[in-house]
């Protein structure tokens, strides 16, 4: 560059240093846009007259504004995106050192460009720092400045020349301009999206005017960036994961997430922050991303090298797609893949989600009747799908303000994700933000909002019309259009929102079959088991970890897969109400129990370590499964075939349940399609991913067959051609070559070069030999890469075609995998009952449930051999005594105890033995429970408040044929509000419900109902024996009674509760609990003495002659009554 001369000598040299100066500050000034003009006539001068400026003084140096081609002013009213203080290059600073030198040997004043240096240093700090604090959780994240402004580009510091002046010169008239302004506007893409305010898409043209462009896309913009742009405008709520050779980056502020939650390094990079991980690790990063509830995207290369060659972009950019989405509901694919083996190095626990359920659940409310919206009222429809396994279940109800029934099916289907109108009721909110809150740091529900045009019924309607006719143009598709009309507007608003979700993943087919959907809610076929009793009986999940153990279904689960274990936890949040189910169900854990054949012990080796199929046929319905995946699940299935094909004989002489033999015998012959897929394939191809050489016999595959017999053409060629080799070079044993992949070379040692024929092109090379390819090889060489490369699209056409073939048998091989399911509950439930002291169920439909000697089954198990638990009995009959009225002391076991007659009854409705001696069950059609006290501060509820709601809702949903758990109702308020209470509702229970009632009170008037109601109505209290501390007697002071809880229930009521006991045991204080204890003791002899006096005066009123009068008096004497005056 002609204006680079000067450096050498004089006063000249120090013209580049205020320029290098001003164009540092601009890069790094903490706030402020440079704004930069450019005189083309100054550049002009001072490209013409490079010496005009040796006769000026040094001191100029110092002054950037002398120099004619350049102003840089600093507008201080605007603050600059952080992206402004990006590091200087390795380059630029051997460029700035190099020039510094003769800077100051010319100048003689180091002192200015030692100052930059620390500022840069201490900007750059800064910068850094920023980054390592931000810190925040995806869900709490603000975004602190437009998204204009994180796309803004960092400017280069890769060339302290004077941007200003190349661009001066590049712009050579003003119609080059012109039409390099319409290039630039063509090329950016538009990103006006991603924000407004202030301006902000005028703000990067301007930052990109002081950029030189970019050589190939004539923008500010390396040609990938504008890449990823682009998908981003589609995507802009996805982390991008874009693969670039053996490694998949994120850039922007997908880096900055991608850095803070996996803990790996993020940089700048040209215009963006960028990140890596290595291709081999992307399945463990994204399920890292999708388990923080980020929704995740991969974008792959869609083109390689040799076809890139000969194509019409041969010199743009690998062309790129988006091939994958992934949130926590649609963690289904190859890059996600659970099958992969992992190295022992990974914590599988950390990577691995909770594989149990994953529910994608739609909800969406009908507010049409203003009345019910006034009240809080309203309909609602949902819709649940797992579209790893393949269930879709729907369910529409009228739910009050309290919101109970849609939180009872949340906590029954256990979601990973919701799909939400933008806008719903205040109390849906309340309870969506209470059912996303609760959970685990990084196992929270992920919430995904849709506008609610999406949820209109006359969109929907025409979503459905596309989905179910359009898209599907069979008789199949009007069948399917029909089924799902029939449903409630709500729950086809729900649906129509799933399709357009899922079709963004491309998993929408499972939606396809609406006669495969199942209601959640049946009244006819399921106990009703609502949210509150879900969480009181801890049927899933304990009250204090939220983790199975310690729940119901821990105690039942010894499935040996994992369809199986979600089968199980539908059986038990869904007990039967249809006797002849239930003892069906009996029947085959009775035999399995005490069958002696060998047939069940084989069976069960076989569902043992199966991997989960019913997600693999999923996954491979969807066509997102890898080679590998398929064919370990066809091989499973081929060897489930042959096995129980192998037990017909011997289950049908040995196996007496009808539901186990039709269970074995049908799985067979729904497993038929397996074997030929899996002759089909060759099993090392498929092993290794290899789709060239999956398939064995290609008579199927005449498009793979064609493209292979091109490549053997070919290939025959250059091994013909080794003959003319070997003349050329006079070497009949000359041999092709393989080095590194490159092949078809000749190897020749350096001494023999000279032989080489001077057209040939020379490979590489060692210190020994030589390697070259001739004319012809490198031609058709080119041509053989291009044919592969080509045959791997052909075969991956002919893979998704062949899965879609296999698809027509998913609901034969859905139906097998749910048999194994069953099968696999059968055998878990035998087990608990070998636990010991299980017995078996009678179930009757009259209202009665008898238990011998119960016992809870949770605390039986945690409890162990060591410390037996005490049995009770239970005797509740609808034609006699029905309602338990149950006193005791605190921590007495009342609580235990009610539990445990609500889990023996589900026990038995589900199918299963029970902790006991002898049980005969009535059928229950639902078990409604209110216990424990906790308020609701969110829903602006009171602990009293919650109390009643809970009770209100049971008053209005318990029949006679209901199982009713009433535990200390009426304890939030004062003595007299809540006796009132708790006795009034009991009443109702007896009178008018007339249901199976326990309830728990330490109100002794509620007791007074068994006067009134005494063929329905029992009192009963926990045994226990009371001994003073013989340490305090001596004293006289006064001390708590020392309880000895027996755990036994007993007829009659107990007259104390004695809390004074639980305080001691709660370590409070000697000094509070001897005042406790005399204060207790005066207050009791107050109580006493006014019974007596009211007992005395009773009396005296019926007193009729002076007789009476003598013998009253004695009596009150006696009884050491004090004066009734007082």
């Amino acid at each position: 560059m002609s204006r680079r001369k000067p450096r050498g000598g004089g006063a000249a040299a120090a013209g580049p240093a205020p320029a290098r100066q001003a164009v540092l500050s601009r890069f790094f000034q903490a706030s402020g846009s440079l704004r930069s003009t450019a005189s083309p006539t100054g550049a002009a001068a001072e490209e013409g007259e490079p010496d005009s400026g040796s006769a000026a003084p040094p001191a100029s140096a110092s002054r950037p504004r002398s120099r004619p081609h350049v102003v840089a002013e600093i507008d201080r009213s605007t603050k600059s995106p952080p992206e402004d203080d990006g590091p200087v290059k390795k380059k630029a600073k051997k460029i700035q050192e190099k020039e510094g030198q003769s800077d100051s040997g010319t100048s003689g004043n180091p002192e200015p460009r030692k100052c930059l240096r620390t500022r840069i240093v201490l900007k750059s700090l800064e910068k850094l720092k920023e980054f390592c604090c931000d810190s925040a959780p995806p869900q709490n994240r603000v975004q602190r400045e437009p998204l204009q402004e994180r796309f803004a580009v960092l400017p280069k510091c890769t060339d302290f020349d004077d941007i200003s002046l190349l661009r001066a010169k590049n712009a050579a008239s003003a119609e080059d301009s012109k039409s390099k302004t319409g290039r630039k506007d063509k090329t950016l893409p538009d990103l006006s999206h991603f924000g407004s305010s202030h301006g902000s898409y005028e703000n990067l043209q301007k930052i990109s005017d002081s950029k030189p462009p970019n050589k190939r896309t004539k923008s500010i913009y390396t040609p990938l960036e504008l890449q990823y742009l682009e998908i981003k405008q589609q995507q802009k709520d996805a982390i991008l994961c874009v693969e670039c050779g053996y490694k998949y980056r994120f850039f922007g502020e997908d880096a900055e997430i991608a850095a803070r939650e996996l803990n790996i390094y993020c940089h700048l990079d040209h215009n963006f922050m960028t990140a890596s991980i290595p291709t081999h690790r992307l399945f463990v990063h994204v399920r890292r991303l999708v388990a923080k509830g980020y929704k995740v995207g991969v974008v792959k290369q869609t083109e390689t090298a040799a076809l890139k060659a000969i194509g019409d972009n041969r010199s743009s950019v690998f062309t790129r797609k988006l091939t994958a989405l992934y949130t926590k509901s649609t963690l289904i694919g190859e890059d996600v893949n659970p099958l992969v083996q992992l190295d022992d190095a990974i914590d599988i626990d950390e990577i691995m989600t909770d594989t149990s359920t994953s529910y994608l659940l739609c909800i969406c409310e009908n507010k049409d009747n203003v009345k019910d919206k006034k009240k809080g009222n309203v309909f609602i429809g949902i819709v649940g799908v797992q579209p790893a396994t393949g269930e879709v279940v729907f369910d529409s109800f009228q739910d009050s303000a309290s919101r109970s029934e849609l939180e009872t099916r949340i906590l029954r289907l256990q979601p990973v994700e919701l799909l939400l109108p933008s806008q719903l009721s205040e109390q849906t909110e309340m309870l969506i933000h209470k059912a996303t809150a609760v959970r685990v740091r990084d196992d929270r529900i992920r919430v995904e909002r849709m506008d609610n045009m999406y949820f209109e019924y006359s969109h929907a309607s025409q979503v459905f019309t596309e989905f179910y006719v359009e898209d599907m143009i069979d008789i199949k598709g009007s069948q399917s259009l029909s089924s799902a009309m029939i449903l409630e507007k709500p729950v086809i608003c729900s649906l129509a929102a799933i399709i357009r979700y899922l079709k963004e993943f491309n998993l929408a087919k499972v939606l396809s079959k609406p006669m495969k959907f199942k209601q959640l809610s049946s009244a006819m076929e399921f106990m009703t088991i609502n949210g509150t009793t879900l969480r009181n009986l801890e049927i899933l999940q304990n009250q204090t970890d939220m983790k199975s153990k310690g729940s119901l279904f821990w105690v039942l689960d010894h499935t040996k897969t994992s369809f199986g274990r979600r089968k199980l936890k539908k059986w038990v949040t869904q007990p039967l109400l249809n006797l002849r189910e239930i003892n069906a169900r009996l029947d085959a854990v009775s035999e399995v129990l005490h069958s002696e054949s060998s047939v069940f012990g084989q069976i069960e080796n076989h569902l043992h370590k199966l991997p989960d199929i019913e997600r693999g046929v999923c996954s491979i319905y969807h066509k997102k499964c890898s080679t590998k995946e398929f064919f370990l699940i066809v091989k499973t299935l081929y060897h489930l075939k042959s096995e129980f094909q192998a037990l017909i004989p011997a289950v049908n002489s040995h196996v007496q349940s009808d539901l186990l033999r039709t269970f074995i015998l049908e799985i067979p012959e729904l497993l038929c399609p397996a074997e030929h897929y899996l002759k089909v394939l060759n099993e090392q191809a498929a092993k290794i991913g290899d789709k060239t050489e999956l398939f064995k016999d290609l008579s199927d595959f005449p498009l793979i067959k064609k493209r292979k017999d091109e490549i053997q053409e070919v290939t025959d060629k250059i091994q013909i051609h080794l003959q003319e080799i070997r003349k050329i070079l006079k070497n009949p044993s000359a041999q092709y070559v393989t080095v590194s992949g490159q092949e078809f070379m000749i190897e020749v040692k350096n001494s023999a070069v000279a032989c080489i024929p001077t057209d040939w092109i020379k490979v590489g090379s060692t210190k020994a030999v030589s390697r070259f390819h001739s004319p012809f090889i490198v031609e058709n060489y080119r041509h053989l890469n291009q044919l592969r490369e080509q045959l791997v699209l052909d075969c991956n056409a002919e893979w998704l075609d062949f899965l879609e073939n296999f698809s027509e048998h998913y609901q034969s091989l859905c139906t097998a995998v749910h048999r194994l399911a069953a099968i696999d509950c059968i055998f878990s439930l035998a087990k608990v009952a070998k636990q010991g002291d299980y017995c078996r169920p009678t179930l009757l439909e009259e209202r009665k449930i008898i238990i011998k000697n119960g016992r809870h089954p949770v605390i039986d198990v945690l409890l162990g051999e060591q410390d037996q638990y005490v049995p009770n009995s239970t005797n509740l009959s609808g034609d006699a005594e029905r309602v338990m009225i149950i006193t005791g002391p605190n921590m007495g076991g009342k609580s235990s105890y009610i539990k445990q007659v609500a889990l023996i009854t589900i026990m038995a409705q589900i199918g299963s033995y029970v902790p006991a001696e002898e049980a005969t069950i009535g059928i229950v059609d639902g078990i409604y429970t209110r216990m424990g006290a906790a308020d609701n501060i969110y829903k602006g509820q009171s602990t009293f408040m919650e109390e009643l709601t809970d009770t209100a809702e049971i008053i209005r949903k318990a029949t006679s044929q209901s199982l009713v758990i009433l535990d200390e109702l009426g304890r939030g308020t004062s003595t007299h509000d809540g006796i009132a209470i708790a006795y009034a509702t009991l009443e109702h229970f007896i009178r008018d419900v007339e249901s199976l009632t326990l309830f728990v009170t330490h109100y002794p008037p509620v007791c007074e109902l068994e006067k009134s109601y005494s063929q329905q109505v029992g009192n009963y209290h926990m045994g226990f024996l009371v001994s003073e501390d013989e340490s305090k007697q001596d004293t006289g002071e006064e001390a708590p009674e020392f309880v000895t809880f027996l755990y036994q229930i007993t007829r009659g009521i107990a007259a104390r509760s004695y809390g004074l006991n639980v305080a001691k045991l709660a370590d409070v204080p000697g000094e509070i609990l001897k005042k406790a204890a005399s204060k207790s003791k005066e207050l009791e002899g107050l109580v006493n003495m006014k019974r007596k006096r009211l007992k005395c005066f009773t009396k005296l009123w019926t007193a009729t002659d002076a007789k009476d009068l003598r013998k009253w008096t004695d009596e009150c004497e006696m009884e050491d009554v004090a004066d009734l005056s007082s």
